[in-house]
């Protein structure tokens, strides 16, 4: 019962970010318009990032650390939908009420219950889509996503099973509301929790590929991400729990996904060149072959990667 309900809430969750950000780029365009491409010094940076942010959280007191991630999350919130929502008050008492029910949840019943994971689980959620957009419409091409995700993996295999950080940052966040991770727990027994880096992996990956090659794009991302980023490590649990007889504390779900992501670019760059972003017309994008230019209505897009 616990692995159906695991892969259940995990595919849930993966396809439902997948699908909101596909939505979103296929619909909105980002209120800041790209100045330039990714490459490899931008995927350096990001990595620098990646792997200073959870020292960061580790060194803050416990009490700050909550305020700090619910501060995060409402600027990314108020960012990412300023195109969608463009009356400024009324975005920021939206935000507001999003922060509120997390906190109100976490409150009245505790971390452990499924009305705060729901609550957080869809904040989460909203900025996993708008950060995948601002990276996707802004530049980011699917090479350079392959090449993080590819670099991420060896980031997450050494900080859980080498250096137990991840391990760390997982503690330090339990008690406090504004996990970074979506999830579902009931009870005591049914618990299935995905960190918020492993979802904006997914929506990377299927979005870029999408904007890169059309539909083939994004049937390669989803079925990855199924098969990858969910059957995998979920299964990979089971399996060293039956041989060991011991269950893993920490199973990086990107040693399996960018491994998986990166064979994908691969296989879809045979396709030919990936679009860019002055081959997509907004709101009503096209999914046909790459390389095919639409007609004069993309003259003013921006002419970023």
């Amino acid at each position: 019962m616990t692995v159906f309900f695991q892969l259940a809430v995990t595919s849930a969750l993966a396809l439902a970010v997948c699908a909101g950000a596909v939505r979103y780029f296929r619909t909105v365009r980002a209120s800041r318009p790209p100045v330039g491409v990714f490459d490899g010094r931008d995927i350096f940076v990001m990595m620098g990032f990646v792997l200073a942010l959870p020292y960061v959280y580790l060194a803050l007191p416990g009490a700050v650390l909550p305020v700090v991630l619910a501060l995060v999350f409402a600027g990314g919130l108020s960012v990412g939908y300023q195109p969608v929502i463009g009356n400024g008050r009324l975005r920021w008492a939206l935000i507001a009420a999003l922060i509120a029910a997390v906190l109100g949840a976490h409150l009245a019943f505790g971390d452990t219950s499924a009305p705060y994971w729901i609550a957080n689980s869809c904040v989460v959620g909203l900025v996993v889509v708008s950060a995948t957009n601002l990276n996707v419409q802004g530049g980011m091409r699917l090479r350079n996503v392959a090449w993080f995700l590819l670099a991420l993996t060896l980031y997450d295999a050494f900080f859980a099973w080498v250096v137990p950080l991840t391990e760390e940052l997982s503690e330090a966040v339990q008690g406090y509301p504004f996990a970074p991770a979506a999830g579902l727990r009931i009870g005591d027994d049914l618990g299935a929790v995905v960190g918020m880096g492993d979802l904006l992996a997914y929506a990377l990956f299927t979005t870029t590929a999408l904007k890169a090659y059309g539909k083939a794009g994004l049937r390669t991302g989803l079925v990855l991400v199924l098969l990858f980023g969910v059957v995998a490590p979920v299964a990979a649990v089971q399996v060293v729990a039956t041989v060991t007889g011991h269950v893993p504390a920490v199973m990086p779900a990107q040693v399996f996904f960018g491994p998986a992501a990166f064979i994908g670019h691969l296989f879809l760059r045979r396709r030919g060149p990936e679009r860019r972003m002055a081959e997509i017309v907004f709101g009503r994008e096209r999914l046909g072959t790459p390389g095919r230019r639409p007609a004069a209505r993309t003259a003013q897009a921006p002419a970023a990667g």
